[in-house]
This record gives C-alpha cells, sequence and structure tokens, in this order.
C-alpha cells in the first residue's frame, strides 16, 4: 500500500521458521509456540499472537470464506505477510493449551501475567529490536485488551478489533441472561485444553456445593441437557468451566478478573473495532474500549460480515499501525479520523473525532396501538399489547414505523424503555431492532436482552442512551404489577432509504432460528420454562418507547402517516 506521501513496508525478505519455540515462565511450565522471521542478520520487531486453538490451523492454506464454526479460531493472521515486510511473528499457545503447560484459567490473571513475561522474554532475544506489537481477532484480541492493560514496558501498540472487554455483559450473561449456546459450540475448538474445577479449589467445597445445589434448583438451567451434564458432574474436567459460570449467574470477582480493568489505565496504542453483525459478543467491547482507553486510539466497525477466515482484510490497515508505532515511521495515521464505522444501507463510511458521534440526536419513537412506532406522544386510547409465552407458544409484540419520507442515517447506542408486567415473577426480555425494505422485506439489525429481575441499574455508570445493571442481586418481578425496564440495544449504523422502516420485536424467548452463522453467535439463550401472560404497556401514564439515534435526515419526523397523502374522493364536493 501507498500513497503519495508514504509506503507501508515492502515486501523484500524471505523467512525463516522455527515451529518448536518455548519460552519460560516464572511459575516454572513452559509456553509453545511459532516463529516466522525475516531472513536478516538485523533485529526487528515482532508481532505476538496468543491463543487456546490448534496451532497448525493458524497457518492453514486455505481460500478466505466468511465466518463459519469450522474456521472460526483461524484468526491470528498471515505469518508470511509480516515476516516479509520485516516483522517476526510469533503465535504462542497460552497455558493450559496446545503444547504449553499448566492449567487452562479461562483468561485468568495467571495467563495475562504470563503473556506479560513473554513479551519480556521476546524483548530481551537477539532477533528483536525491543519493539514489541500484539495482533489477531477474537480471541487474539480480548488477550491483547487484558495484557495491554498492564502496560508491559517492551509492548508499544495493539491491533485488537473484535474483542470483548467484560466477559459478564458482553460474553456469558447477556443482559444478565445465560448465553450457552456459543459456549457449547466454543469448547470443542480449544487445543488439548487442560481444564480444571478451579472455582471449587478457591472457595473450598462447601460454598462450591451450595453454588451448585441453587443451580441445579433451576428449572430454565436443567431443561438445557448441555447444562444439565455440568449439573450432574460439575469436578468433570470436561464440564469444570461450564459449571464454574452456571454456578456463578451475578457478576462478581471472578467475572471481573477476567475483564478488562480501565483504572490500570492502558496506555498502550490501541486499535480497536469490530463489525454490526456480533452484538453478542464482541461489539460492545470495542465501544466501551475506546471510550476509556487512556493511550492512542483508533475505532473501525465495519459491515456485518465479521472477517473472512483465514484473517487478511486487515493485513495493510494493522501494517500501517505497526509501521508507525513499532518502526516510528510516517503512515499518515495522525491524520485521519480516529472513529470510522460502516453505514449498512449506504455502503460508505462515517468518520468523526469521538463516539457516540457528536451530531446524534436520540429520538423517542413511541410504542402505540396496532404496531405503530413513531415520534408522536402517546394518543388518549393508547393503551397496551398482549401476548402469551410458554413452551408450546412463544408470542411476541411487533411495532413498525411508517415508511421513511428522507434518507435517515442511524449510528450509535439504542435503548428500550420498556413499561410492562407479567402472571410470573421472573421475565426474560429479548429484543430486535428489525428493517423493512421498500418491498416489504424483514431482516434483524442488532439486539437487546434483560432478564427482569437484574433490572436494577448503576446510577453511576448510566447514560440516558447506554443503560448499565449492575447485576449484582436478582429482585423477582411482582406479578401484575406494571415496571419499568431499560433495556441496552446493541449499536447499529444504517441508512434508510425513502418507504423503509425501523421496528422493535419484544419476546420472551430466544427461539428465532439463525439465518447465517453470524447470527448464530448472538442466540442461544436461556428459555423460561415457566408459561406467563405479558402485557407491554404504552399509554400516557406507561410511555414505552425506544430511543433511535438519528445523525442523518429526519429533520421533520418520519410521519405517523408515512408521509403519503390521501387520494381524493372527486364525488365529494371540496369546501
Amino acid at each position: 500500500m501507498f500513497t503519495q506521501a508514504w509506503q507501508t513496508s515492502p515486501r523484500e525478505f524471505d523467512t525463516l521458521s522455527d515451529l518448536n519455540i518455548t519460552v519460560p515462565m516464572s511459575d516454572g511450565i513452559t509456553l509453545a509456540g511459532n516463529i516466522l522471521r525475516p531472513d536478516t542478520d538485523e533485529p526487528v520487531p515482532v508481532i505476538l499472537s496468543a491463543h487456546a486453538y490448534p496451532q497448525e490451523d493458524q497457518y492453514t492454506d486455505l481460500i478466505p470464506e466468511g465466518f463459519s464454526h469450522l474456521r472460526g479460531h483461524m484468526e491470528a493472521g498471515d505469518s508470511e505477510f509480516f515476516a516479509r515486510r520485516g516483522y517476526a511473528h510469533i503465535i504462542l499457545n497460552v497455558r493450559g493449551t496446545g503444547p504449553s503447560g499448566g492449567t487452562y484459567d479461562n483468561l485468568g490473571d495467571r495467563t495475562i501475567e504470563d503473556l506479560c513475561e513473554t513479551i519480556a522474554w521476546i524483548a530481551d532475544q537477539d532477533w528483536c529490536d525491543g519493539n514489541v506489537g500484539m495482533f489477531g481477532m477474537s480471541y487474539f484480541a480480548i488477550v491483547q485488551n487484558l495484557v495491554a492493560a498492564k502496560n508491559p514496558p517492551a509492548l508499544k501498540a495493539i491491533f485488537a478489533p473484535f474483542a470483548y472487554t467484560d466477559m459478564y455483559r458482553d460474553r456469558y450473561y447477556h443482559g444478565g441472561i445465560l448465553s450457552h449456546g456459543f459456549m457449547k459450540m466454543w469448547l470443542p475448538t480449544l487445543s488439548n485444553p487442560r481444564l480444571a474445577p478451579l472455582l471449587r479449589d478457591e472457595i473450598g467445597d462447601e460454598k462450591f456445593e451450595a453454588l451448585m445445589d441453587v443451580a441445579r434448583g433451576d428449572e430454565d438451567l436443567q431443561s438445557v441437557p448441555f447444562l444439565k451434564q455440568a449439573l450432574d458432574d460439575p469436578t468433570n474436567e470436561q464440564y469444570a468451566l461450564i459449571a464454574e459460570i452456571i454456578a456463578q449467574p451475578l457478576d462478581n470477582d471472578y467475572y471481573r478478573k477476567r475483564s478488562l480493568n480501565y483504572s490500570e489505565k492502558p496506555a498502550v496504542p490501541a486499535y480497536l473495532g469490530g463489525c454490526w453483525g456480533v452484538p453478542g459478543l464482541h461489539l460492545p467491547g470495542a465501544f466501551r474500549s475506546y471510550e476509556n482507553w487512556a493511550g492512542p486510539k483508533c475505532l473501525t466497525i465495519g459491515p456485518p460480515v465479521y472477517l473472512d477466515r483465514p484473517i487478511y482484510q486487515y493485513q495493510y490497515e494493522s501494517l500501517r499501525w505497526f509501521d508507525h508505532w513499532l518502526k516510528g515511521e510516517e503512515r499518515g495515521i495522525d491524520k485521519e479520523k480516529p472513529v470510522r464505522a460502516f453505514i449498512v444501507g449506504s455502503g460508505e463510511w462515517k468518520e468523526g473525532d469521538q463516539w457516540p458521534f457528536p451530531e446524534t440526536r436520540w429520538t423517542p419513537l413511541y410504542l402505540h396501538n396496532d404496531g405503530w412506532l413513531n415520534e408522536h406522544e402517546l394518543f388518549k386510547h393508547d393503551g397496551f399489547s398482549a401476548f402469551t409465552d410458554s413452551r408450546k407458544e412463544h408470542g411476541e409484540a411487533k411495532f413498525w414505523t411508517g415508511g421513511m419520507v428522507e434518507r435517515t442515517e442511524v449510528c450509535g447506542p439504542i435503548v428500550l424503555n420498556l413499561f410492562a408486567e407479567t402472571t410470573s415473577d421472573e421475565v426474560l426480555w429479548f429484543i430486535s431492532l428489525l428493517h423493512q425494505d421498500a418491498e416489504g422485506n424483514e431482516s434483524l439489525l442488532t439486539r437487546g436482552w434483560l432478564r427482569g429481575s437484574q433490572r436494577e441499574l448503576d446510577q453511576e455508570k448510566t447514560k440516558p442512551w447506554q443503560p448499565y445493571h449492575s447485576h449484582k442481586q436478582r429482585v423477582p418481578v411482582v406479578p401484575g404489577e406494571v415496571t419499568e425496564y431499560n433495556i441496552e440495544i446493541r449499536p447499529y449504523g444504517i441508512e434508510l432509504k425513502p418507504g423503509e422502516k425501523v421496528g422493535v420485536r419484544i419476546k420472551c424467548a430466544d427461539n428465532d432460528p439463525p439465518v447465517n452463522t453470524l447470527q448464530a453467535i448472538n442466540l442461544g439463550h436461556l428459555t423460561p420454562s415457566n408459561s406467563s401472560e405479558i402485557k407491554v404497556h404504552h399509554s400516557r401514564k406507561y410511555p414505552s418507547h425506544l430511543l433511535l439515534p438519528i445523525t442523518k435526515g429526519n429533520r421533520i419526523g418520519t410521519y405517523y402517516s408515512g408521509g403519503n397523502l390521501p387520494n381524493i374522493d372527486l364525488s365529494v364536493p371540496v369546501r
């Protein structure tokens, strides 16, 4: 890649490889990995990629294809690409996986300490010039965020799009609702994992068994065969990690230790981002890190297609980033806007200096009778919409705007402030933001979740456009009582053309079939085993509404009527 003013590092080196390097750790184990480096006697900067997957898969020569479960873990990038341009690339298995020693601790403190030690070891090798970066997506990126928060001296930059940063909210419990589908798919992709009942060892047999007894009494957990196996045999190595998660349904130190702590003020230059297609995993972490990162940073949110496997789309973008921060060469990075978001429907990118974009106007769209969704405040006759949720019938309430009159851009965080009642003492909310084109074809844009008993907000962290739930306790829902639920819907960016509509679907079950493998990542939650009658209130007393982030257009509204003029009846005299 080049411009008139700069070029990225050229392809100029042959390569040397060592497929069996070992890195000693301070507790006596070793980590195992491979290195590919330029064929030169001069020391070079080094890029580290750390993971828990089969090592050989990261080097598989495959024709690229979109994300699939079979290829989902191929996220280290192309070592040849980096090495031929003057960088050594090390791909390393973390503790307790592959040929590395030790026990897997689910991204615990020891794993992160290992990688800080690894970076110091790399910087001390004669083939390294002292500058170390980190690269990779998903698991590789999650690790990068956690390591960079420790600010190891030799780590000069990370390239880490597609990373969740809150293990509880992003990974295992969406809105306090257990997400088990992705966990079931993901666990078999680990390479030779050595798992152990770490939580039991930490808190003792008596406390651990008490937690498991509570979990065993949960009918929703018992109804999922995958989870029931862990409930029946929680100390079995095969189920130990699953048991740890289902034994801890509330946010606690276990998840905090494995989530990014921004109070450590991570200062390592960070390339952050993701895509609109994974709201149930990596997307919120990108925005959270960009908001709280102390060092240089940029944010790129791409179209909802994730990335082809093996990873290649970010090759030149990452090369520019490393050239700038590891080699100190001019690449034009400091002259660009730091926030870039792809706008679905326009095929174009939106750029700015901050997130959310400063021009955002959060516009309330009220839920009305007859499934209407619009800016008009509630009418006197508005009341409620009802549906049944049971094992046999998972009902829903759906609300649509009229057709857009203007090109309207929506980009940013979204909230549904919902007033509702149920006949049960618990309710699980599954919210979908929908799109309808001018021909009437519907598609899913993004999702939101909330367990009713975990509706309590952390007022210090809550913003009008982004509720933050503490998830520290469960307060049962009072049957028959109208209750307000502030439900975060994960951000999205789309241009709505004239005639297109936006809709919101409210359900209490996660039973929608995915239309592609990417959507499957965001599905697979617990489904309530009890039956309940649901009323979604939308009246002047209980004004349920969607807060939609409008960034362009929609100056005088979408109109209740959809902007359609009625035909003139010539048989009626005009007065």
